[in-house]
């Protein structure tokens, strides 16, 4: 089987699960296309060591973590403080609000909090893989989750009772 063969099959079993983690990452659909895109060139490039590998899509995920942070830290800051912030309508029955607020309180995290929050709850993975796939240990997780459910709190008040009970399920996980 040619190689390229074998890539062109891993790139469509798994790049609609990557172009999600992706976009819940950077938030932005162009910027998930760009960070897919730039991940999976690197993936390509390794792609005849990367065969022997029992799980290529997770080194493709962690992948696009890194890549994501390494990013954002190069990233200048586009937004403008104000005096007085916008509204933000909240209607517990409407779910798409739900979503865009949720989505709006996710970029205003830092990049490893964001990443965690995407990786265990959106990718239900557990504390051991966010650390494997982040390349830290499972008490930064811990840590980096802790404080990045504080800080969802403080910037979607309206979402506090749907956040209430996610660090109290930790222990039971």
């Amino acid at each position: 089987m040619d190689p390229n063969d074998s890539f062109r099959e891993f790139v469509a079993a798994h790049q609609q699960a990557l172009m999600r983690t992706a976009y819940l990452l950077t938030g932005d659909a162009h910027q998930a296309e760009d960070l897919l895109q730039s991940v999976l060139l690197k993936v390509l490039r390794r792609w005849s060591r990367l065969t022997h590998v029992e799980r290529p899509e997770a080194y493709a995920r962690k992948a696009l973590v890194n890549q994501h942070i390494s990013w954002r830290r190069r990233r200048v800051r586009t937004e403008l403080p104000t005096a007085d912030p916008p509204d933000q309508p909240y209607s517990s029955e409407d779910s798409t609000l739900v979503r865009l607020v949720m989505r709006q309180a996710l970029m205003g995290l830092p990049p490893r909090q964001r990443a965690v929050i995407v990786l265990r709850y959106y990718e239900d993975r557990t504390e051991r893989e966010t650390a494997e796939l982040m390349n830290c240990s499972i008490g930064t997780v811990k840590s980096q989750t802790h404080y990045a459910l504080a800080r969802l709190r403080e910037l979607a008040p309206g979402l506090a009772p749907k956040l209430a009970g996610l660090e109290t399920e930790e222990a039971y996980r």
